[in-house]
């Protein structure tokens, strides 16, 4: 008989286990045997609670990007004015919870499920469109027309400095990323709108 109230602890569990064990591994090669014994229960329990590696991964993608969200949210709330607003998206991306090892493994390794997998495709596609979104709103009455353009390379920016965190060895840098990424857009606003 199943312990009552034990479905959403064993599930969180499993969910870090799997984030830990794709950043561990550094591809999404890792088994539910794995995910499991790091989560401290049997392969069986896993499946009961999630049906599919695949469905584990989803999971996993859901609950970083549920941390991002909550840690922009948090950052803006705090942010005073278009420019605050904008450096406050760009140092949230880089924070503590969202630019660790694991995270930044398990970003990678979900980008490329995403090409196979439509839940985790329209996942990203989320995160793209609200990430566009908040920096065009703050970036409007700073850059004018140019909003669009500067945060498409906005965007691209935090990729690539997650990509490249990736073939560093060590802790990430997450105050070293965000000082790319504010020179990058103080660059393009001193170009003007």
């Amino acid at each position: 008989m199943p312990k009552l109230g034990m479905e959403p602890i064993r599930k969180a569990a499993l969910v870090k286990a799997t984030i830990v064990e794709i950043g561990r591994a550094g591809s999404l090669d890792v088994t539910v045997s794995q995910i499991a014994k790091r989560a401290g229960m049997s392969s069986a329990l896993a499946h009961h609670y999630f049906g599919s590696k695949e469905e584990m991964f989803l999971a996993a993608m859901r609950h970083i990007l549920t941390l991002y969200g909550a840690e922009v949210r948090g950052a803006l709330v705090a942010a005073e004015g278009p420019e605050g607003r904008i450096r406050a998206i760009l140092r949230a991306n880089f924070s503590p919870t969202n630019f660790r090892r694991e995270a930044v493994g398990a970003w990678l390794n979900f980008w490329v499920l995403s090409l196979s997998v439509p839940q985790a495709k329209r996942l990203l596609a989320v995160y793209q469109r609200r990430l566009r979104s908040n920096l065009i709103a703050a970036l409007r009455p700073l850059a004018g027309v140019r909003a669009g353009e500067i945060a498409e390379s906005l965007g691209a920016m935090i990729d690539g400095l997650y990509l490249r965190e990736v073939l560093k060895s060590g802790a990430p840098d997450g105050a070293a990323a965000a000082a790319v990424a504010l020179r990058h857009l103080e660059a393009e606003l001193a170009r003007g709108a």
